[in-house]
């Protein structure tokens, strides 16, 4: 089994009402700040073992953000994705960063976007791996999987607490067995996801997030699907900075016409189809995504 080293730092901020965001920090301590937001589900370890070690070597670092009701970041919904940033802005500050790269993993995809739009002063570019478009609203796309949450959500609103309650005791009860279970849920995904997920170090990144972030609660991934299936709060035309595309030709999550959708929709992007992979593919290209949003300004 791979050995997983602990973040260089891990801890909490207060943010508004009385709440606390977790954090974990990896690479240097005083370089150019990337903030990773975890897909859906995940936490703030879900930071692939190539982009700790591309940050070490070049002197960046790397927060990855518990969205709240996951790790110890304090359960919440909010109103819609766009009032996250009014948390990040006090998270960013706390941690003394002026101004951030965002990278987001399929669910952390409405996410950046909307920190690009609320905060474009401090944000100077993102990155988006396999992302959620928008369900409602002038920019919503039909189809996919997202579909079943945006049918569901008047009932995850209603029940997403006891579902979540009820979600963190199984994967309590399954936590010696956690190994065995994410080796069932990779023989069952296409070739790209399922090759990923067998590579040892990939493995060991999603145990170690998984069963530490769950370790509390696990509220976010509901809170993320009731959230998508309202309207975000802000539009896409609203995203001024400039925003690079990873997506798998092959995504089974999020198809590709969905981020064909959104990148078409965004005032300066540009899309990048990973030939052969599905949904984590954007995972397996860390260094390049890495050294792509560095050099945005």
């Amino acid at each position: 089994m791979v050995s997983v080293e602990r973040p260089a730092l891990e801890g909490s901020v207060a943010v508004r009402d009385g709440r606390r965001l977790s954090f974990a920090e990896y690479g240097a301590p005083r370089g150019p700040a990337v903030v990773w937001m975890h897909g859906t589900p995940g936490a703030r370890r879900q930071i692939p073992f190539e982009a700790r070690s591309f940050a070490e070597r070049e002197g960046m670092r790397i927060i990855g953000v518990d969205r709240p009701g996951i790790g110890s970041s304090s359960p919440h919904l909010y109103p819609d994705v766009r009032d996250w940033a009014e948390d990040l802005e006090l998270l960013l500050a706390a941690l003394a960063i002026d101004d951030v790269r965002l990278v987001g993993l399929s669910g952390g995809g409405p996410y950046v976007l909307a920190a690009a739009a609320a905060l474009p002063g401090r944000v100077r570019g993102v990155g988006v791996l396999g992302g959620v478009a928008p369900t409602a609203g002038p920019d919503a796309v039909e189809g996919g999987p997202i579909q079943l949450a945006v049918r569901l959500a008047p009932l995850l609103d209603l029940a997403r607490v006891p579902l979540g309650i009820t979600l963190t005791q199984a994967i309590r009860l399954v936590r010696p067995l956690a190994g065995s279970a994410l080796d069932l849920y990779a023989a069952v995904q296409p070739a790209g996801d399922k090759a990923l997920l067998a590579r040892p170090e990939f493995k060991a990144m999603f145990l170690d997030d998984l069963l530490n972030g769950s370790r509390f609660q696990t509220l976010a991934p509901l809170n993320d699907l009731v959230l998508f299936a309202r309207p975000w709060g802000f539009a896409l035309e609203d995203v001024r900075v400039p925003v690079r595309w990873w997506h798998g030709d092959q995504d089974h999550i999020v198809p590709l016409r969905h981020g064909r959708h959104v990148v078409d929709r965004l005032p300066d992007a540009t899309l990048t189809v990973i030939d052969g992979e599905s949904h984590l593919g954007g995972l397996g290209i860390a260094e390049e995504v890495l050294s792509t949003v560095l050099a945005l300004s």
